[in-house]
């Protein structure tokens, strides 16, 4: 487990070749139609709406870009020493914000996945202040009152989900069976975290109260299921679907689909399918409108 995340979170701070295409699409839930933003030839990741619905932000080869939505244009997000930024990024619920899991590991290239802390910033970038968590941390979800966040930590290797306050203090456990948790985004009501488990001895989503109790299991299907984000007005989520098991692992360049979970009646419906995996969808990126949400195919 140790080398699958070493390999996995190391990929977009490595340049690769012309052969690697990424695109940067917006699915537009209520027409099923999907847009193209932008193509590049190198790996691009993980993009976040911003609050104001002007721009996205992702990471590519350990940086946050902006991508102005009107424009296309493109711009490096100020992060000081921080520049070995992975794919686990976001925005605060008030827009002011930004969150960063960054590999500190100073005056090396090297990629050491142990290494992940998690740092806040001003949203038109900064230098970065630590949230003191045990280590290494994975950053996936906030609080909508903004005063908490949800993410992913390897404790004596055992990974699990945590909770931590925005101002520090100690970090709360919140997942403890055996097996892989990953993946953890609040509601928006904050009632309830949705992620994904390897805990039935296959990936599915599941749900818990923001306190960590009440487990559910939601998915149970052929499919190996990740990264759940709840829609803005709660009606349900949005995840992704590896259509060939990958046990607890989650790699890029797979066939994978985006399905549609609907609170309301408990349905699913595939939404399109593609190549992508690592990177297409790994942190919150539903539009402020909640009729859209971006993500990565490659």
């Amino acid at each position: 487990m140790r080398l699958f995340f070493l390999l996995i979170l190391i990929t977009p701070l490595i340049k690769v070749n012309a052969q690697i295409e990424s695109t940067i699409e917006i699915f537009d839930i209520t027409t099923n139609e999907r847009t193209v933003v932008v193509k590049e030839n190198y790996y691009l990741e993980a993009p976040n709406w911003s609050k104001d619905g002007k721009y996205l932000v992702y990471n590519s080869e350990g940086n946050l870009f902006k991508l102005d939505l009107a424009t296309k244009e493109k711009k490096i997000i100020f992060t000081d020493f921080a520049d070995k930024i992975n794919n686990d990024h976001g925005i605060s619920p008030d827009g002011s914000l930004l969150v960063i899991s960054h590999f500190d590991q100073p005056n090396t290239s090297d990629i050491n996945w142990e290494t992940s802390k998690i740092y806040i910033l001003p949203i038109t970038g900064g230098s970065p202040k630590l949230i003191p968590t045990e280590g290494p941390s994975f950053w996936h979800g906030w609080s909508p009152d903004g005063e908490t966040l949800a993410f992913v930590g390897a404790r004596n290797g055992d990974l699990d989900i945590y909770s931590i306050d925005i101002k520090g203090g100690k970090e709360r456990r919140l997942t403890s069976a055996d097996g892989l948790d990953d993946g953890p985004d609040y509601s928006h009501d904050g009632k309830y975290i949705y992620y994904n488990s390897f805990q039935s001895g296959k990936m599915e989503i599941w749900r818990m109260n923001a306190d960590g109790s009440n487990h559910m299991q939601l998915t149970d299907d052929k499919y190996s299921n990740w990264f759940p984000h709840p829609s803005p007005e709660g009606n349900g989520f949005v995840y992704l679907a590896y259509l060939e098991d990958q046990g607890s692992n989650h790699p890029a360049m797979k066939k994978v689909a985006l399905r549609y979970y609907n609170l309301e009646d408990k349905s699913i419906r595939t939404l399109c399918e593609f190549t992508g995996g690592q990177g297409t969808i790994n942190v919150p990126s539903w539009s402020p409108s909640g009729d859209k949400f971006a993500f990565v195919s490659y």
